[in-house]
């Protein structure tokens, strides 16, 4: 990666909040119990159409929280599935009807993941390539999207999911799924990739995936069918430091997790909200969900 897109994604929120009160002692300290998760279009003055007969999810909101973005294969795409982005005037009401991002971002092939980053950036992953792999690329205000580029340090002959970066302490991070393990590289002062490794104390026998973890490194959540409701679901690890192992992950619960499967939780900024997909669900196969918890006083 040049150092030109390094700055471009500096001072990153990959959209994190804290864990559910009984996954560690720290966070039961600051933070309520998830709400029972419902459809995103409860939120008020939604539109009906965030969530279709079609497949709608990969959800993650912008660092602003007005705007969600999404992967869906409804109509008017460019093939298969494609990026869309739905806005809203403020974080007190819900979002307008998602618009397509366009053929500077959408392909042919199936584009999805998206994780946007302060300062314009875009990761996603396309299979473009023949391969899900991890892309990058950054919005001009007056020239739009630039041409995406594979992340070809982290990308590998198995497919990558769910890109999730960073920063804290003064270091950079991109942590995401590869097979059905998650995996972590650490951006280096030369804006290049340090070396790819397997997250130990994350990955089990089975299926581990899409991870996203909270704005200062210390908390991530991420799907498995490790056990549980059944199917994929969304389990949450701490951590004290970025250098640190993460704690035993726990399952969100039944406030989050049913007999479907919970995929590709994400953060918001402020750690309140979480959105997440859902299938199969009330309205197409895969709907986007929410669920939200509030601060405690004496936080």
């Amino acid at each position: 990666m040049t150092r030109s897109i390094m700055r471009s994604i500096a001072y990153v929120s990959v959209l994190t909040m804290l864990l559910v009160t009984l996954v560690a002692p720290v966070a039961a300290r600051m933070y309520s119990s998830w709400s029972v998760a419902a459809p995103i279009e409860s939120l008020p003055g939604s539109s009906s159409e965030v969530n279709t007969a079609a497949v709608d999810g990969c959800p993650i909101q912008s660092p602003d929280g007005l705007s969600l973005y999404m992967a869906s294969t409804r109509p008017s795409g460019f093939g298969g599935i494609d990026l869309w982005v739905a806005h809203r005037s403020s974080t007190d009401v819900g979002f307008g009807t998602p618009v397509n991002l366009g053929p500077a971002i959408n392909s042919e092939a199936d584009d999805f993941c998206p994780t946007p980053v302060r300062g314009g950036g875009l990761f996603f992953v396309s299979t473009r390539g023949g391969n899900a792999d991890i892309y990058f690329t950054r919005r001009n205000p007056v020239h739009g999207w630039a041409a995406p580029a594979p992340v070809s340090a982290v990308n590998s002959a198995l497919p990558e999911f769910s890109p999730s970066y960073f920063e804290a302490d003064g270091r950079a991070f991109l942590y995401f799924s590869r097979g059905p393990e998650i995996y972590s590289a650490e951006l280096q002062g030369d804006g290049t990739w340090g070396a790819v490794g397997a997250v130990a104390s994350l990955n089990t026998p089975a299926d581990d995936f899409r991870p996203n973890v909270r704005k200062n490194g210390l908390e991530i959540v991420f799907d498995s069918n490790r056990g549980g409701a059944g199917g994929q679901d969304l389990y949450f690890a701490t951590r004290a430091s970025v250098d640190a192992a993460w704690s035993t992950p726990v399952n969100a619960g039944a406030a989050i997790n049913t007999a479907a499967n919970e995929t590709r939780g994400s953060f918001s900024w402020d750690a309140e909200t979480l959105v997440f997909g859902r299938a199969p669900a009330g309205e197409g196969m895969t709907d986007i969900y929410i669920s939200t918890r509030t601060p405690l006083s004496g936080r």
